[in-house]
């Protein structure tokens, strides 16, 4: 996931895709989509580093959940890159991480 300023639309979106296929189409552009999520109640991170040492920020989170009666609804997270690879060092890489959380009853 690429999160978007609030001033994109998806009407925004719909007209770059279709510059886009007119000027450079590019085969996975039909596979990209554009929405919002409500994930509920989160635990998340800001990860700062390379992608390969993420486990280290997933130990983290982890270790709150258990520390506030908190328990995963979904073995699946989520991954908000803020920053581009091509252009940050690994180092000063930035991603949000998330997981959906509930109470423990």
């Amino acid at each position: 996931m690429i999160r978007q300023p609030d001033f994109v639309t998806k009407e925004i979106v719909e007209r770059v895709f279709e510059n886009v296929e007119k000027k450079k189409p590019h085969p996975f552009l039909n596979d990209v989509k554009f929405g919002t999520f409500q994930d509920g109640l989160s635990v998340q991170m800001l990860h700062v580093g390379p992608y390969d040492d993420e486990p280290q920020s997933f130990k983290l989170m982890n270790e709150f959940i258990k520390n506030n009666n908190l328990e995963r609804t979904s073995l699946q997270h989520r991954e908000i890159y803020l920053s581009d690879f091509r252009k940050v060092e690994p180092a000063n890489l930035k991603t949000v991480l998330r997981y959906k959380v509930k109470p423990i009853e």
